[in-house]
């Protein structure tokens, strides 16, 4: 049976983003310390050469490459001995022709010198002399001036989200803060008369709230702040008045539950009880997620999320991760997911016309990784608790063949 009466899942993104595009947030700055996994929101230009200046990358001896040349540990080159170079100091000395000056790994290399000897091919001979027993090729075991990073040189461009690594990069350079994008803030209006705070005793008819902790969760992953706005009752005034408090504090909205076809689901109603243009699309050809509301009030995204966990989770993975991307300032370019390649364990069947996530646990195989089926409904929260990511199934799929090879989308540690 087909999803006829809902959209594909890459078409209701796409009429998502495309309200997003030209919205920014605001620019701050912040000191390097903190500012691992922001958005940046200038390119870097470098101020300076690194490193700046040719170092070492062994313990050795600087020499002049030539005066090395055929030297082997049968027949070795005899140096006279320069005057140590001690770490952090620049030399004051010139390496003249037939001289090696002992020097520890990143020391600098003094001028005259273009190579290092490892301290292994070497042998000293007595206070004077050290015999090198292996030829050295120019720049060998040195890192040039400016070989690293280049001054005027573009290190990293805006719209890239700060790795650890890019971090040490601009601390190598000597940039004490940087201006980034401020986070997204995501407010998540959960709804329902079933649902129970934590910490409330469980009643019978009665659920715990769950999806609300996964979701933050997943905002914080994403380097957003997650703002959680309770609890609501199935009242489209008390919902549409939390909304408003929401849209005032956040730049994107999330409301759990209500938006199913049930006649006191209300979502969709409470978004086109503001200024539009409203809601978007109304379902997605998407396995688990189908209810899915898209919306724009004004010009912040609002989302209606199905109640079953599993579903949410897909949902945020597929929809509001990239919407949070686009948000944030990060290049669209630069979001890949993180997945492995894996082979089906067992065969397992789809609907044509709609987009199946299946949960998969990864298992060692002889030949490589395993994906076994997590099975289950979405409103089971361990399908999410087994599992170590998802497999997409295409929408003109009818399903997988055991053994077939898939990719499979890992969550996030």
């Amino acid at each position: 049976m087909l999803e006829k009466n809902y959209l594909m899942p890459g078409a209701a993104l796409t009429m998502l983003l495309d309200h997003l595009r030209n919205r920014t947030l605001a620019v701050e700055t912040v000191p390097l310390h903190d500012a691992f996994g922001r958005i940046l929101a200038v390119d870097i230009i470098a101020q300076e050469d690194l490193p700046g200046f040719a170092r070492s990358i062994v313990d050795g001896y600087a020499v002049r490459a030539v005066d090395t040349f055929g030297a082997r540990e049968q027949m070795p080159a005899y140096l006279t001995l320069a005057p140590e170079i001690l770490m952090g100091t620049t030399p004051s000395f010139v390496l003249g022709k037939g001289e090696a000056a002992p020097i520890p790994t990143g020391g600098m290399l003094p001028e005259g010198a273009d190579a290092v000897v490892m301290i292994e091919d070497s042998q000293v001979v007595s206070n004077t002399i050290v015999e090198i027993m292996h030829a050295a090729a120019p720049a060998e075991n040195v890192i040039q001036r400016d070989e690293d990073i280049r001054i005027g040189e573009c290190v990293l461009e805006k719209g890239q989200r700060l790795r650890p690594q890019d971090v040490g990069a601009l601390a190598g350079l000597g940039i004490p803060s940087v201006e980034v994008f401020r986070r997204p803030i995501v407010a998540i209006v959960s709804t329902g008369d079933e649902i129970v705070p934590l910490g409330e005793p469980l009643t019978m008819g009665k659920v715990r709230d769950i999806n609300s902790f996964t979701l933050r969760g997943l905002i914080q992953q994403q380097g957003s702040v997650a703002l959680w706005k309770g609890i609501i009752r199935d009242d489209f005034e008390s919902i549409r008045a939390v909304v408003a408090e929401a849209l005032a504090e956040s730049d994107m909205v999330l409301i759990v539950g209500g938006t199913s076809a049930g006649v006191r689901d209300m979502s969709a109603a409470v978004i086109n009880a503001f200024d539009g243009p409203g809601v978007l699309f109304h379902g997605v050809a998407v396995k688990p997620g189908k209810p899915l509301i898209g919306g724009i009030i004004g010009s912040r995204p609002i989302l209606g999320l199905p109640g079953h966990p599993a579903a949410a989770a897909i949902c945020f993975a597929n929809f509001i991760r990239p919407a949070l991307d686009m948000l944030s300032g990060e290049h669209e370019k630069r979001t890949f997911p993180r997945t492995v390649p894996a082979r089906m364990a067992k065969a397992v069947a789809s609907v044509a016309g709609r987009e199946d996530h299946i949960r998969v646990r990864l298992d060692e195989g002889q030949s490589g990784l395993i994906a076994v089926p997590v099975l289950g409904k979405s409103g089971l929260i361990t399908t999410l608790v087994r599992a170590h990511g998802t497999v997409a199934i295409a929408g003109p799929k009818l399903g997988l063949d055991a053994g077939e090879q898939v990719d499979v989308r890992l969550f996030e540690p």
